[in-house]
């Protein structure tokens, strides 16, 4: 799919800024976030209508945009016709998109803040069974180039929950291999300990002894813990690409560094974690968002009724 065609409204007077903004926030959603292409192209049409509009309107950069500007852009759809589904959508895209640019400080005020939120219908997340995430952790091969490290990446976004740009940024004196924890900067540089196992912690030690010193290069001296074969610090995008590929070698496909948190949130929930440590493992601040894994395990929950209900 050639999303910068789906987010350029007229190549002869393309607005660079306007542009990047766009391109950086899907690129946050595909990564970090792990939506599904289909997701992807609504956020870039919605965009793309709205930039259209503000096109029009004489508006040449996002920090000229406010509430006033979305509220009459969402009027402008709602007078051509648009579903009120549709319009939905088109609220809650322009309320994500603004947040993100808030928090990447591309602007100062988030001008989508005070729209009406929408009705939200949750899509329940993706995850893996116990039986494909151990042929995820089993598809990376001592022939692969740079096997040990793949091991380490795979193990340690399971065993912790990690966002992939967690883990990028992961550096060498934030695990502490005796305790068996990590100390991981989450979203608003806030600061969680995250319990990690012994197959995490044994496949990191064994990147650190026998990869990572090959790897390292003089002139790109770094404390990064995930090295490139080049020697520079991994991004958020080459673990993206690692896991989708071992995924694909096994068979699966739509499967992204956010699916093994998924994973990880689910497998915990399912074998009795209390909900409110679970939201502290994956650096959830509210407990709603936490909440949506509760409705996964499909058969957890029989189990309970079939269990403690009188009447099964």
């Amino acid at each position: 799919m050639n999303l910068q065609a789906k987010i350029r409204p007229n190549p002869d007077n393309e607005l660079p800024a306007m542009a990047n903004a766009i391109r950086e926030f899907i690129s946050y959603c595909r990564i970090e976030c792990g939506f599904a292409e289909a997701t992807l192209r609504a956020y870039a049409a919605d965009l793309r209508d709205l930039w259209q509009w503000l096109e029009v309107q004489g508006v040449t950069d996002w920090t000229q945009l406010d509430y006033k500007m979305l509220t009459e852009h969402l009027k402008d759809l709602s007078g051509k016709g648009l579903a009120t589904t549709s319009i939905a959508r088109h609220v809650a895209t322009a309320r994500v998109f603004t947040r993100f640019m808030h928090s990447r400080e591309m602007v100062r005020v988030d001008a989508g803040e005070l729209l009406t939120q929408p009705s939200q219908w949750r899509t329940l997340p993706d995850y893996l069974n116990r039986d494909q995430m151990s042929k995820l952790l089993e598809a990376p091969q001592p022939g692969d180039a740079l096997y040990q490290r793949d091991i380490a990446i795979l193990e340690l976004l399971y065993a912790g929950g990690l966002r992939a740009t967690e883990l990028a940024d992961l550096q060498l004196g934030q695990i502490n291999f005796d305790l068996q924890i990590a100390r991981v900067i989450g979203k608003g540089n806030k600061e969680r300990i995250v319990p990690l196992g012994k197959p995490a912690i044994d496949a990191t030690e064994v990147y650190l002894q026998q990869l990572r010193p090959q790897l390292e290069r003089p002139d790109k001296a770094t404390e990064r813990l995930l090295l490139s074969r080049t020697g520079g610090p991994v991004t958020r995008i080459v673990i993206w690409q690692i896991v989708t590929k071992y995924a694909r070698r096994v068979g699966m496909t739509h499967v992204h560094p956010h699916t093994l948190r998924h994973t990880f949130a689910t497998h915990l929930l399912s074998g009795g974690a209390d909900l409110r440590v679970v939201q502290e493992l994956l650096g959830h601040s509210n407990i709603r968002t936490t909440q949506v894994y509760t409705h996964v395990d499909s058969t957890r929950l029989k189990n309970v009724i079939d269990r403690f209900h009188p009447r099964p």
